[in-house]
């Protein structure tokens, strides 16, 4: 069941998180339920990852990092 929830925040926080909404395609209603529920998750680890990461996520293959050889390489070109 959904619920009409009334917050006041300062003008600038609700703009800047407006246009973070709009960029991440997610409603503000959305990102707040979002932050709750992360806030009272206690079987979960608190984990934020910015969109990128999330984005990244899974990218490379568990069969990759299992070879050295490739982990090297990374480690090497991101130093």
């Amino acid at each position: 069941m959904e619920t009409k929830l009334t917050l006041k925040l300062d003008q600038s926080v609700i703009q800047s998180v407006k246009k973070y909404a709009e960029t991440n395609n997610r409603s503000l209603s959305k990102l707040v339920e979002d932050y709750f529920k992360n806030l009272i998750s206690e079987n979960e680890p608190r984990r934020h990852f910015s969109p990128l990461v999330e984005e990244l996520s899974g990218v490379i293959s568990e069969k990759d990092l299992k070879n050295l050889d490739y982990v090297s390489y990374l480690e090497q070109k991101y130093e």
